[in-house]
């Protein structure tokens, strides 16, 4: 009895450490590198790959990788999008249209949004649970898209809904140690705001390095570096393999937080109560992960004059793009 007692225990607390980690849009041109760093974290046990066209393939490929996580591509059907996000701890969608030479994020809206509405109305019915990571852009946009989506399914838990905002603080870090000669892993550059443009606010005022604040330049590269790479690649293509790094930080962030490591805190864009007195309802910040998702919303803390006037103008679009993401939905809600 005794021994039989331990062992279903034991078997337990073995279930609690599995953990599906389900990828939609695994073939695309973030898909793939995201899934394959997701392959090589010992922290994911099963890997879900979902495309319209392509993900069997990208699973087949995976698979034959010498780490222990099992992985399976689902056919691009709406059972098949059920089966792969169903019992999922964490779903990321990166998937969505590339940005051109040219284009902003929110040029890309209205092809996204329809494509991000339908794979969270799939997470809201066969996952409703799952800890959700918007990498599609616009995120300031698609993120409210999915809120929702789950609240008209009755299903929506803000501490479970995150827009990967990572990007912007590894490309802050990676900019600052370029400019004073340090090691990037050490510079840990606060960015707020949201995920676009403007609404991207590096606050060099907390760092090692405050008198950033008045690099004009510095802070444009980090609003709109996601540019620098579109025009590099000559219209081929946007910033795929640094997105696919950021998301797959994001979601480890996340498996940390859910196995009870105490302390993982990540700036993402979150239902956050920070400025909801001035209509802007998600907002990036510093948020302390713990296992049902948000734990803590931290506050922004001390900023310079200069920031100010960045946050400010954050604020202004940040709100527009929102209320963008909820009228669509509303004028939109499709199937």
């Amino acid at each position: 009895m005794l021994a039989s007692r331990i062992q279903r225990r034991a078997f337990s607390a073995s279930a609690r450490n599995l953990s599906k980690v389900a990828v939609l849009g695994a073939a695309g041109g973030i898909g793939q590198p995201l899934s394959l760093l997701l392959k090589l974290n010992p922290k994911v046990t099963e890997l879900a790959l979902y495309d319209i066209r392509g993900g069997p393939g990208v699973a087949a490929d995976l698979s034959h990788i010498n780490t222990k996580s099992n992985v399976k591509g689902y056919e691009p059907t709406a059972a098949g999008l059920a089966d792969c996000v169903k019992d999922s701890d964490i779903v990321l969608i990166p998937a969505g249209v590339p940005r051109k030479p040219g284009m902003t994020r929110d040029d890309l809206f209205n092809t996204n949004a329809s494509i991000v509405r339908d794979l969270a109305k799939a997470v809201a019915e066969s996952a409703p649970s799952a800890k959700l990571l918007v990498i599609a852009n616009p995120v300031n946009s698609t993120v409210p898209i999915c809120a929702e989506v789950f609240k008209a399914r009755g299903v929506y838990n803000p501490k479970t809904l995150f827009g990967v905002t990572t990007l912007d603080v590894v490309r802050a870090s990676r900019f600052v140690s370029e400019i004073k000669g340090t090691d990037p892993k050490d510079e840990n550059i606060t960015v707020i705001g949201g995920h676009s443009g403007v609404t991207i606010v590096p606050l060099f005022s907390q760092s090692n390095h405050p008198d950033l604040s008045s690099n004009a330049e510095l802070v444009k590269r980090v609003q709109f570096g996601g540019d620098e790479v579109v025009e590099a690649k000559g219209g081929a293509g946007s910033a795929t393999l640094s997105m696919a790094m950021a998301g797959a930080r994001m979601a480890d962030s996340l498996l940390r937080a859910g196995a009870g490591e105490k302390g993982v805190i990540e700036p993402t864009f979150v239902d956050s109560p920070l400025f909801k007195d001035q209509g802007v309802d998600f907002f990036s910040s510093k948020v302390e992960l713990g296992p049902d998702g948000v734990k803590k919303i931290l506050p922004v803390g001390e900023i310079d004059a200069a920031e100010e006037k960045l946050l400010k103008a954050c604020l202004g679009d940040l709100k527009k793009n929102i209320e963008k993401g909820v009228a669509f939905v509303a004028q939109n809600p499709g199937k």
